[in-house]
């Protein structure tokens, strides 16, 4: 079935049912499929919170089936449901998979067939006013390209041919969804017929109103019984005061763990140089060439800025001549917005005019923000290691208060993951998801005080998870190796990491702090061994999953997008090798700020930001090696503090799933030995 596809069937009463009878009837549909005690216990707990108007954190292990668990409760709601996922691959399972087979199988309980809808930012569908122009637009990075114009020249032709085949895609598809155009296009072409929200006129003033896909697509999602979103449209929705998704009284954020960064992202804004020529070149046609100079000399002014700082976080404001290159962007680009005025319906143009003002706006807004240095924001420079991207950033200190005052008003939110207790406790993701938590709140048991801004109150719950993991996996620390400080991969960790790989026969996951680190493993464990070794970048992640999956003697390294992004069950994967606990970097600027925040009010930066950090992705770590009731193996983690560190140590033990524990390197290896012999 297509992504954004709807059934659509004459309203209906609803039925009495329960969420227990709709979760049978889909277990059942399954063939094998078996009730499991945690999947029922989240599917009444859901029920019971939306009767209740009460918010729920609800903990659900790997091979819970919490997906059915939500939706089967959902479908029970009078009125949309809203689902958000932080990947697209579990947006694509529910699509594709669960909610096919739900409305099938709940089909006969209620009465109706239930409706769901796919809802996703503009810039994922095509744009026919941007497809008819798309061939008069240049990348927008050229001035400072190098050199600029023989590059443009050289893409020209294969830019152009793609632009040809979205022309006659355009002709054939009912959704324009990106997801499905295949073969896809490179983003460059995407970006040739693709609209961002903030440069979108909207239907009422845009000649193509009427056809528009991205319009479509909410109109669908107005008439679903459940729509399905993302994180990341989620959190643009609440920052634009909540009129993107539509209404609804049930909101379920799966992945939760992830939304707090999601709508860190989304509150973030940058300058570039790239990005003040493109408004430049839009605005050129609309302004003075005077006003069109100005752009030009501040964009110039910031490359130089950007240029002469080095990358890292702004502590003491901004570096005069950065201070002076922001100063200018905002006059330059006030003063273009007043030439342009607003937008008429009966402008020559609306679309470009719209999109030369927004373009300007954004970077008023963002430069006017750098200069007012508010306490609770974080400005740091930000520069690939190519010396390609090069950018001005700020982000708010803390979201909390934001997800506070907007994530809760007027509706039941759900937030489930596999990893939202932090040392046994919810205290730490409940206060990062702006829920008030009571000096002695304890896990699974409702908390103190009310749910802000709507009065209603929290509870959590903790279902556990159907896998036995004491008898499925041991956590091996390797307690004996000494404690890591240089970056890289030290030579005793590296000594470990052979020992371990030789003794299983390959079927390795290593789990990296760094690029570097991953690349040493890498090269150590070829030369040590005729294992194959695939090193993340080598080629693309999926052809390397595929890979890792389908040969057993294989190992894959690579870092932090593995660290969530794997899923192999079977025997294709039974050793999980983490080099060292992944501690925030000194120089990521949001954490470094927030822990030096926490600092300087008298508490421990350390405790209160870098160990919940580093908690939530071990956890997402170590949850790569059991995928399901049937895998067996080890997680070794290569760095001694896991066991040795007093206090942090025991809590991050306490984040992890109950794996059988050991520091006795003979412990570990003689289970690799005897899981290679099967």
């Amino acid at each position: 079935m297509a992504a954004g596809t709807v059934f659509v069937v004459p309203a209906a009463t609803r039925s009495p049912a329960t969420a227990t009878q709709l979760l049978a009837a889909a277990v059942g549909a399954v063939p094998g499929g078996t009730a499991r005690p945690g999947q029922e216990a989240m599917a009444t707990a859901i029920e019971r919170a939306v009767t209740d108007r009460e918010h729920l954190l609800v903990q659900a292990g790997t091979g819970t089936g919490k997906s059915l668990a939500y939706l089967t409760p959902a479908l029970l709601v009078d009125g949309p449901v809203v689902i958000s996922t932080a990947t697209l691959a579990l947006q694509n399972q529910l699509v594709e998979h669960d909610l096919p087979r739900l409305a099938e199988a709940v089909t006969p309980i209620l009465g109706r067939r239930p409706t769901f809808a796919v809802l996703k930012g503009r810039h994922h569908y095509l744009c026919l006013a941007k497809l008819e122009h798309a061939d008069e637009e240049e990348p927008a990075d050229t001035l400072f390209d190098d050199p600029p114009r023989q590059r443009w020249l050289g893409e020209a032709g294969r830019l152009g041919k793609q632009i040809q085949r979205l022309r006659s895609w355009a002709d054939k598809t009912a959704t324009g969804d990106r997801d499905e155009l295949d073969p896809g296009v490179d983003d460059t072409a995407w970006r040739q017929v693709s609209m961002p929200a903030r440069d979108c006129v909207g239907a009422a003033r845009c000649p193509f109103g009427a056809e528009c896909f991205a319009e479509a697509s909410r109109a669908r999602a107005r008439e679903a019984d459940v729509v399905v979103t993302n994180h990341s449209l989620l959190a643009v929705d609440m920052l634009a005061g909540r009129h993107i998704v539509p209404p609804h009284k049930l909101l379920v954020i799966d992945e939760a763990h992830e939304l707090a960064d999601r709508v860190s992202s989304a509150a973030q804004a940058e300058l570039t140089p790239e990005a003040v020529e493109r408004a430049g070149r839009r605005a050129r046609p609309l302004v003075t060439p005077a006003a069109a100079e100005a752009i030009v000399e501040a964009g110039e002014t910031l490359a130089a800025g950007l240029g002469e700082t080095p990358a890292g976080r702004l502590t003491e404001g901004l570096p005069p001549l950065l201070h002076q290159a922001v100063t200018l962007i905002d006059a330059a680009t006030r003063a273009a917005l007043e030439t342009i005025g607003d937008v008429k319906a009966d402008d020559p143009d609306p679309v470009r005019k719209q999109q030369a003002k927004a373009t300007l706006d954004e970077l008023s807004t963002t430069a006017q923000r750098l200069l007012e240095q508010a306490a609770h924001d974080v400005a740091w420079i930000e520069k690939s290691e190519t010396g390609g991207r090069r950018a001005l950033v700020v982000a708010p200190l803390s979201v909390a208060g934001t997800l506070a005052g907007n994530l809760y008003t007027d509706r039941t939110v759900v937030a489930t993951s596999a990893t939202l207790t932090l040392g046994g406790r919810f205290d730490t993701v409940a206060r990062g998801l702006g829920l008030p938590v009571a000096a002695a709140a304890v896990p699974e048991q409702r908390s103190g005080g009310a749910a802000p801004t709507s009065g209603d109150g929290w509870s959590s719950l903790d279902v556990g998870s159907p896998f036995d993991y004491p008898k499925q996996g041991i956590l091996y620390v390797a307690a004996h190796l000494p404690r890591p400080a240089a970056s890289g991969l030290p030579a005793a960790a590296g000594e470990e990491l052979v020992t371990l790989v030789t003794a299983l026969g390959g079927r390795t996951l290593g789990l990296f702090s760094s690029r570097r680190a991953a690349t040493q493993a890498a090269e150590l464990v070829r030369a040590r061994t005729d294992l194959p070794v695939l090193l993340q970048g080598d080629e693309s992640l999926p052809i390397l999953v595929r890979k890792f999956r389908e040969d057993r003697a294989s190992c894959l390294f690579g870092v932090m997008s593995l660290w969530q992004g794997v899923d192999v069950p079977g025997d294709a994967c039974q050793l999980v090798v983490i080099d060292r606990l992944p501690f925030p970097r000194p120089d990521e600027p949001l954490a470094a700020a927030r822990a030096a925040a926490v600092d300087a009010a008298g508490g421990s930066g350390f405790a209160a930001v870098s160990v919940p950090i580093a908690a939530v992705r071990l956890a997402q770590g170590v949850g790569r090696l059991i995928r399901s009731t049937g895998d067996r193996g080890v997680v070794a983690v290569l760095d001694s503090r896991l066991e040795t560190a007093r206090g942090y140590g025991a809590f991050l033990r306490g984040s992890l799933p109950p794996f059988w524990y050991t520091t006795r390197p003979e412990a570990a290896i003689g289970a690799l030995q005897r899981l290679a012999a099967t």
